[in-house]
């Protein structure tokens, strides 16, 4: 078990960014600033693992168009072991349009459906077969059972929906071993109103409980009890696309390296927070000696 590894969709993020206001109907409004990017989800968690030193392997849908192209040149620049499951000859890449204003950020994204087969996950699940640890996807439950019983350790973050709930995701939270939501989410998905309800209810799933507070830092409930462990200090947020990939990026590598959970999360926090401090995903960030590095400076956790 000396890898890490995940199955999901490429991302392609065309960030529009510095916009005084969104266009209205029929409007056009000019951005001050343009890229692309490749983007969040399994790949980008996976090439910030592999910039700290940990072996690690994505699969993943790439065709042959302009977008897919990218994403492959992308990965091969990031030196990335991939397996590509798509068979098609569309769009399997999710391109997003998204437009940066005060702070606030707006989203369009398209990619053509595809079938995942039966084929399909028993390929992704042979490539994934002896990780040590494993980031979860929506649309490869069967994949997972296995490797729930082969002992592999699993982390899962959902993201965002308007359809996040305990009923829609129960079976991956059963199977996950970590889930990483950030405070928006957790009270989604539980149906709660205030953080303590939502803790709660996850409680009853995870031994640690763990949510995302942003500039606040991150909440952990374990058998210690509950207390917040600070964010990285001086941190300028400039974009915060991908700050969740790149905090599961930290905290893998301390499951990787068999830190207990408090340090993974300070390891997260690192990650997550150098990530928001360019245009990008994938801009900014640290290499292994360095987050170690920073990770001491991060303060003492404050029980609740």
């Amino acid at each position: 078990m000396d890898f890490v590894g995940g199955v999901g969709y490429a991302n392609i993020d065309l960030i529009y960014s510095d916009l005084e206001r969104l266009p209205g109907k029929g409007e056009e409004v000019f951005a001050k600033d343009f890229g692309m990017y490749l983007g969040g989800g399994i790949p980008a968690t996976m090439i910030n693992a592999g910039r700290l030193g940990i072996p690690s392997r994505v699969v993943t849908f790439i065709g042959e168009d302009y977008f897919s192209r990218f994403v492959k040149e992308e990965l091969e620049r990031h030196h990335m072991e991939v397996l590509n499951l798509y068979r098609g000859d569309g769009n399997p890449v999710i391109v997003s349009s998204t437009m940066v204003y005060s702070q606030e950020r707006s989203f369009v994204s398209y990619h053509d459906e595809l079938k995942i087969t039966s084929e399909l996950l028993e390929e992704a699940y042979r490539h994934l077969t002896g990780a040590k640890v494993v980031d979860m996807h929506t649309g490869f439950l069967e994949i997972y059972g296995k490797l729930q019983r082969e002992g592999t350790i699993q982390v899962f973050d959902t993201g965002w929906e308007e359809g996040l709930s305990l009923e829609k995701y129960r079976d991956y939270l059963e199977i996950a071993d970590y889930y990483m939501p950030n405070q928006k989410e957790a009270l989604k998905i539980t149906g709660e109103t205030a953080l303590e309800g939502a803790v709660r209810k996850l409680s009853q799933y995870f031994e640690h409980v763990i949510v995302k507070l942003d500039r606040k830092g991150c909440l952990l409930k374990d058998r210690e009890g509950t207390r917040i462990i600070p964010p990285l200090e001086g941190i300028r947020s400039v974009d915060s696309t991908g700050a969740g990939d790149a905090f599961m990026s930290g905290f893998i590598y301390g499951l990787y390296h068999d830190y207990p959970v408090e340090q993974c999360i300070r390891f997260g926090n690192v990650t997550g927070g150098i990530c928001v401090q360019s245009m990008g995903c994938l801009t900014s960030y640290v290499e292994e000696e360095r987050l170690l590095d920073l990770s001491k400076s991060i303060g003492k956790s404050e029980y609740l």
